[in-house]
């Protein structure tokens, strides 16, 4: 499957994946599939077909094992779990903060690829052109471009469609995995609030991502599970969060703990 831009489309949201991917160094964001798209997938490919994550947890098992020597089932879930929500809620979170643009967040409108041996998402496409964004923005009035009156409802466009592509995501995979509906939603929750904290972080401007978190996540919206939860530190130098869920990563090596703001410590805001 190919997604390019014929002549004469307008490039609007190719210009912000350009310089959305220059400002972090997590994944590459790009528009369409690389000619050579070995590696890719796209979302609503492997959510029609989820013996896929079986695979990509088969895979992770390998990695884990030559690296731990364990691969935990909670472990290889906790992470597939994390790693595709990463897909919609961090591309998402990027042009939100830097560009006040929402892209189309439905899987057949997003595709990853994998890296090797450690097989997270380092790549991210974007299949369609068409984007949400506010009245100032250059691309206003323009084919393909949705305008909305204001931040907040950029917001409730961004929190709306990630939403929907979650809820396909957690009918998928939740039955390959032992997670129940609250640890799946738990997850989706700590991506996107996440997800716009670093934005403004490797952005340069940690305080603006958290602003934004808040005004996407200003309170619990259902099935999320949580408002916006990053808060100052105690040294008052940098910023923390609760998170709502376990990466299980602590099952991994024996005695090394879970990570700060584990939900497996107090859950005191």
């Amino acid at each position: 499957m190919r997604a390019n831009v014929r002549p004469g489309q307008p490039r609007y949201l190719l210009d912000s994946l350009a310089r959305v991917t220059q400002l972090q160094n997590r994944a590459q964001i790009r528009f369409g599939l690389p000619v050579n798209a070995t590696g890719w997938v796209t979302c609503s490919r492997l959510l029609a077909d989820p013996t896929g994550f079986d695979h990509w947890r088969k895979s992770l098992a390998r990695w884990l094992t030559d690296r731990y020597g364990d691969a935990p089932d909670q472990t290889t879930a906790g992470y597939v779990m994390y790693w595709y929500l990463f897909v919609p809620g961090y591309l998402s979170a990027l042009l939100f903060h830097h560009e006040r643009r929402v892209p189309s967040l439905r899987p057949e409108a997003l595709a990853f690829h994998t890296a090797d041996p450690r097989p997270h998402p380092d790549a991210i496409a974007v299949l369609k052109p068409t984007f949400a964004c506010l009245p100032d923005d250059p691309a206003a009035g323009t084919p393909l471009v949705t305008v909305v009156r204001d931040e907040q409802a950029l917001a409730a466009i961004l929190r709306t469609r990630y939403i929907a592509h979650a809820g396909r995501f957690v009918r998928a995979f939740g039955p390959t995995a032992r997670f129940g509906r609250h640890t799946l939603w738990a997850a989706a929750t700590d991506v996107l609030d996440s997800g716009l904290w670093f934005a403004g972080r490797y952005g340069g401007d940690e305080a603006a991502g958290v602003l934004d978190a808040d005004l996407v996540l200003p309170q619990r919206f259902t099935p999320l599970t949580s408002a916006s939860t990053p808060r100052p530190a105690e040294d008052g130098q940098c910023w923390t969060r609760r998170r709502e869920s376990c990466c299980f990563h602590y099952l991994l090596e024996a005695g090394q703990g879970v990570c700060d703001g584990c939900p497996r410590l107090s859950r005191k805001p």
